[in-house]
């Protein structure tokens, strides 16, 4: 079978928004599928996570064929800032208290080894994707105490980290008194040029990978791709969320937006560095949102200043009366606070993330499947998770064992946890009463062109969606997987679930799981 691949510069998205990556690099795509197949192991998601497994096996000598369901780098991995390091988003003396020392050195020596792993591809590949080893700067957000900097700082050196504690916060605007950890040899890479070199060394080395190919009814013996049967020995599901199960990896993470914006600075103003701050301590949120900065080139003469945060549950922005809009505009106003010298704001998108209860990835075999893998969980951490996952997951198949993959087991019960497992199933419990709330459109005439909403009539939860066309769509607002009753998302004009993130298109086709079908099409007069 060709394998013949093409650079794809069509539209990939629902919303406006897209990342700088996506708006500025052609998306790699391969051929449809066309008929039945059968492999050894077959990898559903052409992210990160998904085209590292296939790379990694098919070096082992593994038959591999990968399905993705739009083009390569088209879903969250083409939305990541792509921050490569092993300063975790939840602290190390967190994971200390919940997983213990041993536990907490596992996870600082697998993301430490991750990053080695990445840097090992670009090598060994020759890809030409801008990686390099930066330094990254831990600083407490104004909510945090002192104390926790020094908690950390003693935690991170007992995980076998490479970190000291400063004074002061370097290269930060009106940090010459802000203490910070400073964490030596981190990464950052062009993620997009990164996912193109591993494509076409999937490629060169023989397996197979198609594009627009939606897989369904995964099963141990495979999956149905655009109707053909898939069958494999192995299934590896690397999707952003696993698409193979309705509720049990569904209640142990949850789904968050978060926001990035980037403009210009000149060239040499800054070095290439990453910054985050330690979270807002008063958040309603269990995930206690943090800001994270850091620089890419751009051309000769400007660096790009790519700066995140203001996370929310997803579909659930409304819960702080905070807009998709207000969001960008507030960490506007806090990254010009840090660093002035930011031109005018020239990308701005956002991106979910999987938020698991315990703060770790969910990387093996999934819960009661012997031959079912998946690789979930990534929380801020995208990047290293996703290339862990795929460490482990390799070793699995050829029955090799991992000696983190107990750390990252899917099926794995966090005692110390369950407060905040609690939080959050009340949290997506509490999301049914949208069933008997009121609608966010009145009538469907108020609706300008690329607008969106919630109508209520009788009983009945109408998602509605006016075209540029004046075309009035509508549809079930009822999300297929659990039930929720999904809320209208203007930034990326898109209907999300807040129970368990599953998104839908403003023509109510499904773009992220763990829906598997389409926002079913109603007719409203």
């Amino acid at each position: 079978m060709n394998n013949s691949d093409s650079l794809n510069e069509g539209s990939i998205t629902s919303g406006d928004n897209i990342s700088f990556w996506i708006d500025t690099t052609p998306i790699l795509s391969f051929e449809k599928p066309s008929q039945d197949i059968s492999t050894e192991v077959l990898i559903i998601g052409g992210g990160i996570a998904g085209l590292t497994t296939a790379y990694k096996l098919l070096k082992a000598g593994k038959k591999v064929v990968l399905v993705e369901d739009g083009f390569i780098g088209s879903g969250e991995t083409g939305r990541t800032t792509a921050h490569l390091t092993c300063a975790l988003d939840d602290r190390y003396y967190y994971l200390e208290n919940t997983f213990g020392r041993e536990s907490a050195h596992l996870a600082a020596e697998s993301h430490t080894a991750a990053i080695d792993e990445i840097e090992k591809i670009v090598t060994t590949l020759q890809i030409d994707c801008d990686f390099k080893r930066v330094n990254g700067y831990l600083f407490l957000h104004p909510s945090d105490k002192e104390k926790n900097l020094d908690k950390e700082f003693q935690a991170a050196k007992d995980a076998g980290l490479q970190t000291s504690l400063l004074n002061y916060t370097p290269y930060l605007n009106g940090a010459e008194n802000q203490r910070s950890i400073e964490f030596k040899n981190q990464g950052q890479f062009h993620i997009l040029y990164y996912l193109k070199g591993l494509a076409e060394a999937v490629a060169s080395l023989g397996g197979t990978i198609f594009t627009e190919a939606h897989a369904d009814n995964i099963t141990k013996e495979g999956a149905s791709v655009n109707g053909f049967n898939f069958n494999a020995k192995h299934i590896v599901v690397a999707t952003n969320t696993p698409i193979n199960d309705v509720l049990t990896m569904h209640t142990k993470q949850h789904a968050y937006r978060t926001y990035v914006i980037a403009g210009k600075i000149p060239k040499g103003t800054l070095p290439y560095s990453l910054w985050w701050d330690t979270g807002d301590m008063e958040s309603k949120w269990v995930s206690q949102p943090y800001h994270y900065v850091r620089l890419e080139s751009f051309d000769h003469k400007y660096d790009l200043l790519i700066s995140g945060g203001e996370d929310h549950k997803t579909g659930q922005e409304d819960e702080e009366g905070i807009s998709a809009l207000s969001r960008y505009e507030r960490l506007e106003i806090w990254t010009r606070k840090y660093f002035p010298m930011l031109d005018e704001i020239n990308y701005k998108w956002s991106g979910q993330v999987m938020e698991p209860f315990d703060s770790l990835g969910f990387m093996g075999k999934n819960p009661g499947d012997e031959n079912i893998y998946i690789i979930t969980g990534d929380s801020g951490n995208g990047m290293t998770h996703a290339t862990i996952g795929a460490m482990i997951i390799t070793d699995q198949i050829l029955g090799v064992k991992n000696k983190w993959e107990d750390l990252y087991n899917p099926s794995r019960i966090t005692f110390k946890a369950l407060g905040d497992f609690m939080k959050e199933a009340g949290n997506m419990a509490a999301q049914y009463l949208d069933w008997i709330t009121a609608s966010d459109v009145n009538n469907t005439a108020d609706l300008k062109a690329g607008e969106g909403g919630i109508l209520s009539l009788g009983l009945k939860k109408i998602a509605v969606y006016r075209d540029y066309d004046n075309t009035l769509q509508a549809f079930s607002a009822v999300c297929p997987h659990l039930g929720c009753i999904v809320q209208w998302n203007p930034d990326e004009k898109s209907f999300d679930c807040p129970c368990h993130g599953s998104r839908f298109a403003a023509d109510g086709t499904v773009i992220n799981g763990p829906a598997k079908t389409d926002l079913h099409k109603i007719q409203v007069k």
